[in-house]
């Protein structure tokens, strides 16, 4: 079957352009019996997660089916990020083993997408070293995918396409959710923030928050689809509706999330400490539905570092914060994320970090190594700290953080809590794992009957970092 003359990418057409598709699919499978499969691998956040999700929407509507296999594959798309260094290392190393499976298979399609691409020198630097891959596209068009996607198969060469600036916020795009019982909603994009240490404002643009009616369908639309759990994901969620016409802030939203019929759990990522508002901890006291669990970003310990990272708070506020919380939500978890080694920072200022772990006795805690990330601030300080010293340091923190989480586990035993069955265990399939109220895993043997039920589980033994239990 002949392909399609490209269109240029506007709303109207998108779908006629994944119609088109679906047909030259379905034809090749009708002419060869063979159907045309991809694989996509994300790396980073849950906003990659779930652009992801929106890409399998987009396949599956053109007709493309899932696959685990790279040799088996028409499409293969890296979904990529570029907070850490490590993410970007496994991208090009993956790149570079596909050079072999190019020249077997020549007309697979290999695609790069998300952070890493907004990136000019990273754009340029797969060009020259990875001429096999065949479509880079960013962070900012990826409601174009299918006119992309058109475009890579009717033309020999590469095809490049990255905005350097957000658009407007497409709403209705086709997403494959991965979990039936559990959804990612974003509820914003981009961030106004601008820590030094930061390459999302760069990479996801400024921040735009979609309207709430738009939040509240596509909600809707999931728990009639069989959703217990949502989690409303921004990059700083606590600055939800500074854009929108409407006076209308994150607590509001909740307020109304709450409201949706069959709704059973809410959560949310991340906050940030600046904008964490008393009126939002009221409204997570207040109602059951929203999971006693917060994701509170604290990065450093040491007001020093603090300011240099552009964090806006000091360590004095962020205790002031968790005081708050703990006083409003009794039995909350507050989990952080936390650097090592910022340029700069001293073996005092690491020490006024771990004394922040201990007074906040967090239950888990997201740690990491600086890494240099090109075009933010931090990247030309002096004073880089030495590998060493962050290794070591990182170390002490996490025996640290494990010692703490353990302990404030040692609480549940014996308790009986509410868990959400997710699944089977990936160690042992006749163990059921799920989760509680506080994200915290609690594995117990079950009939897989029972999964996307929430069930009351008497918890018998209590780990560092999950627990084991009976159901009651």
């Amino acid at each position: 079957m002949k392909r399609p003359t490209t269109k240029e990418p506007t709303i109207s057409n998108i779908n006629e352009i994944i119609n088109t598709l679906k047909e030259s699919n379905r034809f090749h499978e009708i002419e060869t019996g063979v159907e045309r499969k991809y694989i996509i691998e994300t790396y980073g956040c849950q906003m990659n997660e779930h652009d992801s999700e929106k890409l399998e929407g987009f396949l599956t509507q053109m007709g493309y089916n899932k696959t685990d296999s790279r040799e088996s594959s028409d499409l293969i798309i890296f979904n990529t990020c570029c907070v850490r260094e490590n993410a970007e290392l496994k991208v090009y190393g993956k790149l570079g083993a596909l050079k072999h499976l190019k020249k077997k298979h020549e007309d697979l399609i290999i695609a790069v997408c998300g952070c890493m691409m907004q990136q000019d020198h990273v754009v340029k630097y797969i060009q020259k070293t990875y001429p096999h891959v065949d479509l880079i596209f960013g962070t900012h068009n990826l409601h174009n995918f299918p006119y992309l996607l058109e475009k890579t198969l009717n033309h020999k060469e590469a095809i490049v396409d990255v905005w350097s600036q957000e658009g407007e916020i497409i709403e209705g795009l086709p997403v494959n959710r991965r979990y039936g019982i559990k959804s990612f909603v974003n509820i914003m994009y981009g961030c106004n923030n601008f820590c030094s240490y930061c390459i999302v404002p760069y990479t996801r643009g400024r921040e735009r928050s979609r309207e709430v009616k738009d939040v509240l369908e596509e909600i809707e639309d999931l728990v009639s689809n069989g959703s217990k759990e949502v989690m409303l994901l921004g990059q700083n969620v606590n600055s939800y509706g500074n854009t929108l016409v409407n006076d209308v802030d994150f607590s509001d939203l909740l307020e109304q999330v709450v409201k949706i019929p069959g709704i059973e759990r809410i959560r949310f990522m991340t906050s940030h400490p600046k904008d964490l508002s008393d009126k939002l901890i009221d409204t997570m006291a207040t109602h059951k539905k929203i999971c006693n669990h917060i994701h509170l970003p604290l990065q450093a310990g040491s007001n020093k570092v603090l300011k240099e990272m552009n964090r806006k708070y000091t360590q004095e506020d962020y205790l002031t914060i968790v005081r708050k919380i703990r006083e409003k939500i009794p039995g909350v978890a507050i989990t952080t994320d936390i650097i090592i080694g910022f340029p700069n920072e001293t073996q005092e200022d690491f020490e006024e970090t771990l004394t922040i772990a201990r007074l906040a006795e967090f239950d888990s805690a997201f740690t990491f190594l600086y890494s240099i990330r090109e075009g933010t601030p931090a990247a030309t300080k002096i004073g880089q700290v030495p590998e060493e010293d962050k290794k070591t340091r990182f170390q002490t923190l996490k025996k640290l953080i494990d010692q703490i989480a353990y302990e404030n586990n040692q609480k549940y035993l014996d308790q009986e809590i509410s868990v959400l069955v997710e699944g089977t265990s990936k160690k042992n399939d006749k163990i059921l794992t799920g989760r509680t109220e506080t994200s915290k895993t609690v594995n117990f043997p079950g009939d897989e009957k029972i999964i996307g039920e929430i069930v009351t589980v008497k918890i018998t033994a209590a780990k560092t970092y999950s627990f084991d239990g009976i159901i009651v």
